[in-house]
Formats: structure tokens, C-alpha cells, sequence
């Protein structure tokens, strides 16, 4: 992993059909943090990867092209963008603390679940859900060990945070 710090990567899983691409930005025995490229040469915020059953890293001749573009367009990869991965409460804790609303997914790529903290113990992960029209639902809980993915600061994200502000106003 560390030949790959800094540089936009894909990532494949043996047991889901999603790839990811993003800049390595750091990682450690059990997560990987990426500035997310979702699709062209766009960043899109960042995306923590639960670090199992990872099939394959690549960076080819694409994604250094891809990477090239997305530089000369001025993207940089600085020290501001590492976020403490030691474990999922240390990331949870940071991620809402500095960002507020995150989404997680499990290890189907069917639904994915905005919210914002309400409780984490070793037990579950409690969230307030957060719905597609910016209105916060109740609870959901989640097993931790099931938490594959862990997505925020996206366009997505962050226009429903507009329109949760403009609510509470």
C-alpha cells in the first residue's frame, strides 16, 4: 500500500460487485481512506473502505491519465485530508464531529444510510437517519463488524446539510 500513497487507485472486493477509485490517502490494518473518484475526473469527498476481502489494487496507464488531469485541475493531497482510521470509533467520532452527516453501507451496494451520530458501542452504531428530502427519521442501528463503507464531505451529503440548516432555521 505505501507505493501507492498519494496516487489514485481502484479498489476490488471478492464479495462486491462496487470498485472504488480514489486517492490513497492513508490507511491502516483494518481501513483505507481515499479521496473519492467517482467517476471521471471528478473528486467527490472521501470514502473509507473496511479493509477485507479486498481482490484487488490497481493503477494502471487509465487512472494515471486519470490522475494527471485531476492534478493539472488542482487537486492536492495535503495532511488536513488524514483523519484518524485506527478504528471505526475513532472514525465515527472524528468524521461527526468535524462533518456532522455521514453514510455507511454493509457489504451489499443496494442501500446506503445517511445520518448523523447518535450512539456508538461495541454492540451497534446508532444513527439518526437522514432521508433523501433533508428530514431526519429516527433510528437506525447497525452491527459494526457489518460496516463496509463509510462515505462524507460528497456534493451529496453536503446539499442535504443546506437544506437540514434551512430547516432548523
Amino acid at each position: 500500500m505505501e507505493q501507492y500513497l498519494r496516487q489514485l487507485i481502484s479498489i476490488g472486493f471478492t464479495d462486491k460487485k462496487e470498485i472504488f477509485t480514489g486517492f490513497l490517502i492513508d490507511y491502516s490494518d483494518d481501513w483505507i481512506l481515499l479521496k473519492n473518484n467517482p467517476v471521471d475526473f471528478i473528486i467527490d469527498g472521501f470514502v473509507i473502505l473496511r479493509n477485507k476481502n479486498i481482490d484487488v489494487i490497481e493503477r494502471d496507464e487509465d487512472l494515471a491519465f486519470t490522475e494527471k488531469i485531476i492534478r493539472m485541475k488542482g487537486l492536492k493531497t495535503n495532511a488536513e485530508d488524514i483523519i484518524p482510521i485506527k478504528d471505526l470509533a475513532s472514525i465515527v467520532h472524528f468524521i461527526s464531529t468535524k462533518y456532522g452527516i455521514f453514510q455507511i453501507a454493509k457489504k451489499s451496494a443496494k442501500s446506503a444510510y445517511l445520518g448523523k451520530l447518535i450512539e456508538l458501542n461495541n454492540e451497534e452504531l446508532t444513527i439518526d437517519f437522514l432521508d433523501t428530502r433533508g428530514q431526519f427519521g429516527g433510528e437506525l442501528n447497525f452491527n459494526p463488524e457489518k460496516i463496509r463503507v463509510i462515505e462524507f464531505d460528497t456534493d451529496y451529503i453536503n446539499s442535504l446539510k443546506l437544506v437540514v440548516s434551512e430547516n432548523e432555521n
